[in-house]
């Protein structure tokens, strides 16, 4: 999207505010599909977790994605948007086997990745079909923080627990249709990922009974011109060959299923923030914008860099500045980054704002929400409004003997 585009939606809805645009989604699922066009089947389940709007997963229901969930809330909210249970897996890590069960009343997949609550599903429902997600202890990613693959994860159970798992799936009769793993975030080399999905291949040999093998996602997308990204046509030609060889082996035709969150809505999502000061001081100069990490904390607990330019000014000057936060906190989401001159009242765009950005916000220092826009068809769509302060108060209880007296004297 461009700065003019930008800059009249911020006009329009006021900042900060987060836009997306559909063609971009739709664009990155489509590369996706066209990578993967030799498998007969694929499946695609969109990771709510990424960005939960109602409005962007119908959306990527009707590009027909299924979807990915971790709470029994992003289940209810798939199915509201028009998910068939069928298309939903639940994905959940540390709940209680009663929310699991929830999840299985709604005739959602279940994936469930502890002995603990497979024994104990198992025992109790032996008929419902069940995905084991397996811990390959394979980093496919190379940010530790974003990394789920390794040893001490708390995701998934140990390959090196096949022995029990499979003595469970025996003594409870089970019936075991899927194999999943996610090793983590941002990926990069190819070939540990094919690793990976060889321990899953020969996992796989244990179940006479699947239906598709899931290989998580975690693809590296670009945050800045020229940054480094997971190579998807060179994957989908080498998993799909061999995919494709082990489905051979097996015996049947699987479904090739991946859970792509930030690779489809991270480039297509825009973080619009007006800046209140331009602050200089002995070394520094700052450019302070109404927001910080209650609605952006990416930068802050991931060290995560977004681009940042002034669509204000797109043809200025540039110059160094550190673009900081109003929370009273430490939020700063750019360090001496080369920037088209700013003034106060400029707005900033911050890229890549599509995954976990808005997901992750928060009202801390009681300070609002943003708004969320959807630029489809070339139109803007507001899919999400501002708070304001009635959404702070909501679900407050203003306790009546706190509450002072009418004859007592104000000091």
């Amino acid at each position: 999207m461009d700065s003019a585009i930008l800059t009249g939606i911020a006009l329009e809805f006021g900042a900060p505010l987060y836009v997306y645009d559909a063609s971009k989604i739709e664009a990155q699922y489509k590369r996706l599909t066209s990578a993967f066009n030799k498998v007969p089947h694929l499946r695609l389940n969109y990771a709510a977790k990424a960005l939960s709007n109602l409005s962007i997963l119908r959306f990527m229901n009707q590009l027909g994605a299924g979807l990915d969930t971790v709470s029994i809330q992003e289940v209810q909210l798939g199915l509201l948007a028009g998910f068939q249970p069928e298309s939903i897996i639940f994905t959940p890590n540390g709940v209680s086997l009663e929310e699991i069960e929830e999840a299985s009343a709604l005739g959602v997949q279940i994936n469930i990745d502890n002995l603990s609550i497979l024994e104990q599903f198992g025992s109790k429902f032996p008929d419902v079909p069940v995905c084991i997600r397996i811990n390959p202890h394979v980093m496919a990613g190379g940010n530790s923080n974003i990394s789920v693959g390794h040893i001490d994860s708390k995701f998934g159970i140990s390959i090196h627990q096949i022995p029990h798992l499979l003595r469970i799936v025996e003594l409870t009769n089970m019936r075991i249709n899927g194999i999943h793993m996610h090793t983590g975030s941002d990926i990069l080399d190819i070939d540990v990922f094919l690793y990976a999905s060889e321990i899953l291949f020969e996992t796989a040999k244990n179940f006479k009974d699947l239906e598709f093998i899931d290989f998580g996602s975690g693809f590296k997308v670009p945050y800045r011109p020229g940054d480094i990204e997971t190579n998807i046509e060179e994957l989908g030609k080498k998993l799909s060959k061999r995919f494709n060889s082990f489905c051979e082996e097996y015996g049947k035709e699987l479904t090739l299923a991946f859970e792509p969150g930030k690779f489809l809505v991270s480039e297509a999502g825009y973080f619009l923030a007006k800046v209140n000061v331009v602050k200089q001081t002995t070394s520094t100069v700052f450019a302070g914008v109404d927001s910080g990490f209650n609605h952006l904390i990416r930068p802050m607990l991931y060290g995560a860099s977004h681009e940042i330019v002034n669509i204000s000014n797109p043809e200025g000057r540039e110059r160094y500045y550190s673009v900081v936060g109003y929370i009273c906190e430490t939020d700063t989401f750019g360090s001496n980054r080369r920037i088209n001159e700013i003034s106060e009242g400029d707005i900033l765009c911050f890229k890549n704002a599509g995954a976990y950005c808005f997901t992750m916000a928060s009202n801390y220092n009681s300070r609002f929400r943003p708004a969320e826009v959807l630029w489809y068809q070339n139109k803007a769509h507001l899919i999400r409004k501002r708070e304001n302060f009635d959404d702070i108060l909501r679900n407050q209880v203003d306790v009546e003997v706190l509450k002072p007296k009418a004859d007592q004297a104000v000091s």
